[in-house]
């Protein structure tokens, strides 16, 4: 057994060897070693066989003789695989190649919307001045969106050809799209038990209304201040303030006009002139009116406040000289060119 043993290895060697160098793939080669070094290979045999051998001598020998051919065929294979795995990277590489004569594809990137970042903008300043963001619901019933605020039932932003109402109640109460983002105001000072109030409350309102300046949903964002001895001063140095770090004008002329609305009194209209331009107004503001906070639970006795309100749309058309409204909507993108307002702003 041993003699005839060591009689086949150098033939068995070279036919290995042989069989290892001719595979020219990965499963040709895995056939190969599954034939020698497999559990029902050609070496394992011989190992197998070493066991029948009584001499200890001539069977270590003779062990130690297999396993450096076992070793050897172990060794070659791995180096084989590792050149057929090269040769394979290299194929597909071959076949994917790039023609650089090809023109660019155009880079597709999404930008943040103006209003968005008009929005996002906006809010921030305020937040560093202290105000709190907060939010509510687009449905509201009229308590919220017209009694609370002093708003009289013969007022005509409660008719329908103004307003959006729903054909069903909740509770009795009617229900609508809000006109404006103050019902916000009116459920935080509902809930408040500390002092100070000081939000803004910014999302989607609804009109109906649409033309060059105007859409049946835009945006607003409207600021409340709450607190003992809140006066008209501070709340010019808060719109004057805003309005500068806005426009990035220091030197910004900004006037404020008497006007009227339900829920403040006095109230003002604040216009601006911008790059030279003639005066536009921006927004309304005054000091909150005693009904209102008689509406929420307020002592008006003890706390007073203001408030402001701002049209984002507007406050994007007058920054990037957009001058009509509807293109905020309308999902094209030429209209920037058109109005000068370059993607590179927005980033």
């Amino acid at each position: 057994m041993s003699k005839e043993l060591l009689r086949e290895i150098p033939s068995l060697e070279n036919k290995a060897v042989s069989e290892i160098e001719s595979a020219s793939s990965l499963q040709d080669l895995e056939k190969v070693r599954l034939s020698y070094l497999g559990k029902k290979g050609v070496i394992k045999a011989y190992f197998d066989n070493l066991k029948k051998i009584e001499d200890v001598e001539k069977k270590r020998d003779l062990g130690a003789v297999v396993n450096v051919l076992r070793k050897k065929l172990d060794q070659l294979i791995t180096d084989k695989e590792n050149i057929l795995k090269a040769e394979e990277v290299n194929l597909k590489l071959q076949n994917e190649a790039v023609d650089i004569t090809l023109p660019v594809r155009p880079e597709k990137i999404g930008k943040v919307h103006p209003l968005s970042k008009v929005m996002n903008e906006v809010k921030l300043i305020f937040a560093h001045m202290g105000f709190k963001a907060v939010d509510g619901p687009d449905i509201e019933d009229e308590f919220h969106v017209f009694d609370a605020l002093n708003t009289p039932i013969h007022h005509p932003a409660r008719e329908e050809q103004d307003t959006f109402y729903l054909k069903n109640k909740i509770n009795d109460k009617r229900m609508l799209l809000r006109t404006h983002t103050s019902s916000i105001q009116i459920r935080t000072m509902e809930k408040a038990k500390t002092f100070p109030i000081k939000i803004v409350a910014a999302g989607r309102v609804y009109r109906n209304d649409f033309d060059a300046t105007h859409t049946p949903m835009f945006h607003q964002i409207e600021g409340l201040y709450v607190n003992e001895n809140v006066n008209m001063g501070q709340l010019k140095f808060t719109i004057h303030h805003f309005l500068s770090k806005f426009f990035g004008d220091k030197g910004l002329k900004v006037r404020f006009r008497n006007s009227f609305f339900p829920f403040t009194e006095p109230s003002a209209e604040v216009d601006i002139s911008y790059k030279n331009s003639r005066w536009i107004e921006v927004l309304g503001c005054g000091m909150v009116h005693p009904n209102v906070f008689q509406s929420v639970g307020i002592d008006h006795t003890k706390y007073n406040g203001f408030a402001f309100g701002i049209g984002i749309e507007r406050l994007a058309m007058l920054k990037y000289q957009i001058s009509d409204l509807r293109s905020f909507y309308d999902n094209k993108i030429s209209w920037l060119n058109h109005y000068g307002f370059h993607f590179s702003s927005l980033r």
